[in-house]
């Protein structure tokens, strides 16, 4: 019998061993000194909790919504590119453990596994998250696909119309996706268990890419478009026109800034996602959620309000969630789980990320998530945290 899975670092630690080292590296990692990734982590862990006894704390809920739909927690596995790389069939596999659970699983642009592929392994009802490429016609291709395969819910990433530089994926020469370096081979070497299973998958592109968009028809096509092909010209007009083009719920992520929340609630988004891509665009931007207080303040109940970055621990989750949130988005901490042990570590790191979401708000005094706010923690490791206002009840 292995060693027992108690929290999400055994999973970081085992898909480390069992991931070839620049595809653990492409999902652990964020750009330039890596300053704001380490900040998403340590300005959450700065946050502490008051410890309530002597209430009653039986029959207690984590269950909350997300846009109208019921969640177990309020918690979405985010988009992450790639995901098949972590793991052979990856985002099929994400998609089926977010499923049984009951949180929503975010399908990324970038995915292995294409739109199709996942409605027909894993089912319907997965999000769908879309980058705007300067290929328009591209675009609105992908949006018609995700309506034809029943997405009810679209993130559109707004803090990706340039890729910000990571050092390592330079480093591992993930910058061109067309050959394998001697480095890779190397490391695809000393993991045989990921290697054979990757030969045995029938997923092996850029799935949403590779013969959809025009002229894309081999990996090699694929490096010279990707290098190319986000737009940074994407403003709030085209926005606008991705609101108008999608019948059901939209999403906004990347969002640091107030004024941009406003921008965001004008535009018809019915959600919001605070959010600084994990660190991996702006080094030097503010943790999510330093700026989650101010843009929840901002929104109202205009558009929910989300956050992603650093989320480690359903205590993570319960952070933000006193601080405004209607709900995180997990990347890294359920990617873990993938790279180590497939559809089952994704399980494991969501049942992880529940038990101390339940435990920590028995702690707290509070028996349901619907009745967690800022009371819930000390004054003084937050600037959102600066008074108490209720006791429980």
């Amino acid at each position: 019998m292995g060693t027992p899975i108690t929290c999400i670092e055994d999973l970081r630690l085992l898909a480390r061993r069992r991931v070839p080292k620049m595809f653990y590296d492409y999902a652990d990692s964020g750009s330039w000194t890596e300053g704001t990734y380490r900040a998403n982590e340590a300005e959450l862990q700065a946050i502490r909790f008051r410890q309530r006894v002597a209430v009653d704390i039986d029959g207690r809920s984590t269950a909350s919504t997300l846009l109208g739909q019921r969640v177990a927690m309020p918690v979405a596995l985010a988009p992450v590119g790639a995901l098949g790389m972590q793991h052979p069939a990856g985002e099929i596999l994400a998609a089926r453990a977010a499923k049984s659970f009951g949180v929503p699983f975010v399908l990324s642009t970038m995915s292995i596994c294409g739109l199709e592929d996942v409605a027909r392994e894993a089912g319907e009802g997965f999000w769908f998250q879309l980058y705007v490429m300067r290929d328009r016609a591209f675009a609105r291709q992908l949006i018609a696909r995700a309506q034809a395969v029943n997405c009810p819910v679209l993130v559109l990433t707004l803090d990706l119309s340039l890729v910000g530089q990571r050092h390592k994926d330079i480093r591992n020469g993930l910058t061109d996706p067309s050959r394998l370096t001697l480095r890779q081979l190397m490391q695809i070497a000393r993991r045989p268990r990921w290697a054979l299973g990757q030969a045995r998958s029938p997923y092996k592109g850029f799935g949403n890419v590779l013969g959809h968009a025009q002229g894309i028809k081999t990996m090699a096509d694929m490096a010279r478009w990707k290098g190319g092909e986000l737009d940074p010209s994407l403003d709030w007009a085209d926005v606008a026109e991705i609101r108008r083009l999608w019948k059901g719920r939209l999403v906004l992520k990347g969002i640091q800034d107030a004024e941009d929340a406003r921008l965001a609630v004008l535009v018809g988004a019915d959600a919001i996602v605070v959010s600084n891509h994990g660190g991996r665009q702006l080094d030097g931007a503010e943790a999510s959620i330093r700026a989650l207080p101010a843009i929840v303040d901002a929104v109202g109940k205009k558009a929910e309000v989300w956050m992603d970055g650093g989320i480690r621990s359903g205590q993570d989750v319960l952070r933000a969630r006193a601080l405004g949130a209607r709900g995180c988005l997990i990347g890294r901490a359920y990617v873990y789980g993938l790279g180590a042990l497939g559809q089952a570590g994704v399980a494991q790191a969501l049942r992880v990320i529940r038990n101390e979401l339940d435990l920590t708000m028995a702690f707290c005094g509070r028996t349901d998530i619907e009745a967690v706010d800022r009371s819930i923690l000390l004054p003084g490791g937050h600037p959102g945290v600066t008074e108490t206002r209720r006791t429980p009840s």
